[in-house]
């Protein structure tokens, strides 16, 4: 893989090129897109159609009123919704190829994927209750009033310490007896609908809360269990889920601590070491090189990841943490993105100046002649790229499917349903694109170049680099993600070596905008689907506007025509 000045060919009669584009396509949308308007294991939305948020609000304020008794919910102030999936066990179906079985039989009464509706301080004597709503029936299907102790918090306590906890927790619950336990549960069951002769009694008299097992709710290895827990004689919590064999949550564990090595240290620490060399860089090739060459593209990356965090405070709202902690977060997390930001900037400067000492032109100037019709045929050329590329994106998720037997859960923290304004989502994909090529691709190739003096090594590094930055991504084994990204990595280079920086840009822009497009229309509503069409037709306008207002004079040719 030499590096060269880009060709100049007709990228309209380059016919291989866009045949290729054409068969990415088709192979995108036979293996990605279709299934998504199926039931079938790739499947990741609740089947059936979602309700609103409003209407998780009213079915919520109706269970507390009839079946908990607090009547005199705060009408004033609006509970928080987020969305919550037990991505545990929709891993464990998505693994054991179950989820359609699952979705035909047990979804409706044991959803993997909930509105959790939260009113803080309903009562006197509640903290927080938490009501969960099933997001195509509207039923609810679990509670959590909050008075001393969440379940998270139960957990913690007795893995730190189980026979202090039991004894502290047991006191808690108020020395009910079995019985006891079994009788102030019944109202709850029959608000749900479920009968005695239904269940089965799971827990013992010395057991902390009550757990009873759904008859013949059974998938695989789990079960259908019903979980309650009391505090101060009362029920102050009900789960209805199905129970995960430990040996799959052990496996989760184990490949979240190799995800965690490989993020912090093959990404974090080598995408650091990379931002210190762009500082370097950008002053040892000065006189190639200008500081007010991506300060547009910088300011954008900024202004945009800033929003996304912003976008996710649902998410940040639902952990419950004080004004202050939420505050301290936020500041942190500003921090963060601004030394981000500054490697971005410099890995913009010092690998442009890295190029031209070299004589080689890989990001054209504004100024420079033809500047607009190269905006415009990179463009052109990205969409065909990212075509392709979604293309064999497919083929290597088919692949890591039938080798290595990959697989993958859902993240409510990524979820559109948790951001304020989702239909800003697809955003993202131009950050993306510009902080990744430029940190990897134009400034990460000629350095670790001048390093291991190959092209070829200096592209799979800084491919592989890019690549395990994408483990904690929840895709299992986690090594999933870095063998496809390191393939899409190489990709990505070719594009760039051959056509430039701003061919690759696109192409890369334009293949997240396509992705994160399809996850705003697979929400289902009109505005979503129109929204993120649009989305995926923006670099078209972006790429002709710069044409537009970039175009030659009168007099020189209005189009060059590149390959």
């Amino acid at each position: 893989m030499k590096a060269q000045r880009p060709n100049h060919k007709l990228p309209l009669s380059n016919k291989a090129l866009w045949i290729m584009a054409v068969v990415g396509l088709v192979i995108f949308l036979y293996i990605q897109v279709f299934p998504l308007t199926s039931t079938d294991g790739l499947q990741q939305e609740p089947p059936g159609q979602i309700i609103s948020k409003d209407k998780a609000i009213l079915a919520a304020k109706q269970f507390a009123e009839n079946t908990i008794g607090l009547d005199r919910l705060d009408t004033e102030v609006k509970p928080l919704v987020t969305y919550q999936s037990d991505s545990d066990f929709y891993g464990y179906l998505s693994k054991k190829n179950l989820l359609t079985t699952y979705n035909n039989k047990y979804e409706k009464r044991f959803p993997y994927d909930v509105y959790r509706v939260s009113f803080s301080n309903p009562a006197s004597f509640v903290k927080q209750l938490d009501i969960d709503v099933h997001m195509t029936t509207g039923a609810v299907v679990g509670f959590e009033a909050v008075q001393l102790y969440s379940r998270k918090d139960r957990e913690v306590m007795l893995e730190q310490n189980r026979s202090l906890a039991m004894q502290n927790l047991q006191e808690l619950e108020g020395n009910l007896s079995l019985t006891d336990k079994q009788n102030k549960a019944i109202p709850y069951l029959e608000a749900l609908g479920y009968r005695a002769h239904e269940l089965d009694l799971v827990s013992g008299p010395d057991d902390l809360g009550l757990t009873y097992r759904v008859n013949k709710y059974t998938i695989g290895e789990a079960s259908a269990e019903l979980r309650f827990q009391f505090e101060y004689g009362q029920v102050s919590s009900m789960e209805a889920a199905f129970s995960v064999p430990q040996s799959h949550l052990d496996y989760v564990k184990a490949q979240t601590r190799l995800a965690n090595w490989l993020y912090f240290g093959g990404y974090a620490l080598l995408s650091f070491v990379l931002g210190i060399l762009a500082i370097v860089y950008s002053a040892r090739t000065r006189p190639h090189a200008s500081f007010g060459r991506g300060i547009f593209l910088t300011a954008f990356y900024f202004a945009v990841n800033i929003f996304t965090v912003l976008n996710l405070m649902p998410v940040l709202q639902s952990q419950n943490m004080s004004k202050g902690t939420l505050t301290v977060l936020l500041v942190v997390q500003a921090l963060f993105t601004l030394m981000v930001t500054a490697s971005v900037y410099f890995s913009l400067v010092g690998g442009d100046g890295l190029w031209r000492k070299q004589g080689i032109t890989m990001w054209r100037r504004a100024n420079e002649p033809g500047y607009g019709s190269h905006v415009l045929n990179s463009m052109i050329r990205g969409y065909a790229w990212a075509l392709i590329l979604l293309g064999a994106q497919s083929v290597i998720f088919v692949l890591l499917e039938g080798t290595i037997h990959s697989w993958s859960t859902t993240d409510a923290t990524q979820s559109t349903y948790n951001m304020v304004y989702p239909w800003l989502f697809p955003l993202v994909a131009w950050t993306a694109g510009i902080g990744e090529e430029a940190v990897y691709r134009l400034f990460g190739i000629p350095m670790l170049k001048k390093i291991f003096r190959s092209t070829w090594i200096a592209s799979l590094i800084s491919s592989l680099i890019w690549a395990f930055g994408h483990t904690l991504y929840p895709i299992y084994p986690v090594i999933s993600r870095p063998i496809e990204l390191a393939f899409i990595g190489l990709l990505f280079s070719f594009i760039f070596l051959r056509s430039g920086f701003i061919t690759v840009l696109f192409a890369h822009v334009i293949f997240d905008s396509v992705l994160m497009g399809l996850s705003l229309m697979i929400m289902g509503d009109m505005g979503s689907i129109l929204t993120g069409i649009i989305y995926i037709l923006l670099p078209a306008v972006v790429g002709f506007l710069i044409y537009v207002f970039k175009r030659q004079k009168p007099g020189s040719p209005a189009l060059i025509l590149e390959d």
